[in-house]
């Protein structure tokens, strides 16, 4: 009699358990309806790939001008022949030079000031103000300016572009600095964390989401103000090939530098996205 109750108590708590892991499984899936879904493989290529594929139907239908908006393949043509004449390969690398030189002083002076501003009252008092005064001008507007002060050479090229790359670095990771609990301050001290310590484990880890989000700005923002500057007393450089073909109508020329620039700015969005993406493995977010 003990045996059959004992069998009887293990198959209803049998049943039960499979009861709560099917209801489980349904609320995992309700939960999981809610979220975007998987990542699709090479998302960010589709939209960009759907754009040429509309660019090459509506030149191949005769819809598009071809000496206003030349076929896909005229640009591609166009872009094979400069890159054998050699100045492409030149003007590419340039354009390379003067973004890396202008991002990385612009990458180094926003994390400064930003960490300056966001630990020390006093930073935040002497940096945040003045940091606000300059995003409220245009940046391009200061180019006069920069031309009496450093000259029309290479100097004034790389300074603005450090002014347009570390304005969205400082903007986001001070904000993210500023939004950190504070309660986390209060446990760091609790626990004798030394200043030092405290940076490291908490306002690092803390501070790196909104830093990059700036950094793709950023990266963004250093080649966006490039293909101005590079129209200015520039000798080389795409912006340069592109006044150059401006003047002589060439529309397949320029339509190589904007699709240069395009390629160079969504790959790096892409890398710095790659890094975040490993940088902060710890976070579960909609994107993972």
């Amino acid at each position: 009699m003990t045996t059959s109750t004992s069998q009887t108590a293990d198959t209803t708590t049998v049943r039960v358990t499979a009861v709560e892991e099917k209801a489980a499984v349904r609320r995992r899936a309700r939960r999981r309806g809610l979220a975007p879904g998987k990542r699709l493989p090479a998302s960010r290529i589709i939209g960009p790939a759907l754009f040429f594929a509309l660019w090459a139907a509506a030149s191949a239908a005769g819809q598009l001008d071809p000496a206003a908006i030349p076929a896909p393949w005229t640009v591609l043509r166009t872009a094979g022949r400069l890159w054998t004449a050699g100045t492409l390969p030149t003007d590419v690398l340039t354009s390379l030079e003067r973004a890396a030189y202008g991002f990385a002083l612009g990458l180094t002076a926003g994390v400064v000031l930003a960490l300056a501003a966001g630990l020390s009252r006093i930073g935040e008092a002497l940096i945040d103000g003045t940091v606000q005064l300059n995003r409220a001008i245009p940046t391009l507007g200061l180019i006069p300016l920069f031309i009496l002060w450093l000259g029309i050479g290479e100097t004034f090229k790389i300074a603005i572009i450090a002014i347009v790359v570390y304005i969205p670095i400082y903007l986001n990771l001070h904000a993210a600095l500023s939004g950190i609990d504070h309660r986390y301050v209060e446990l760091a001290e609790v626990q004798g964390l030394s200043r030092l310590q405290f940076i490291r484990q908490i306002v690092i880890p803390g501070a790196l989401p909104g830093f990059f989000v700036g950094l793709r700005l950023g990266v963004t923002g250093s080649w966006l103000s490039l293909v101005v500057l590079e129209q200015i007393n520039a000798t080389s450089g795409l912006g340069y090939m592109m006044f150059q073909a401006q003047n002589y109508g060439q529309s397949d020329v320029i339509l190589v530098g904007l699709l240069i620039y395009g390629v160079f700015g969504l790959a790096s969005d892409s890398a710095v996205r790659l890094v975040e993406r490993r940088v902060l493995s710890w976070r579960r977010t909609l994107s993972s």
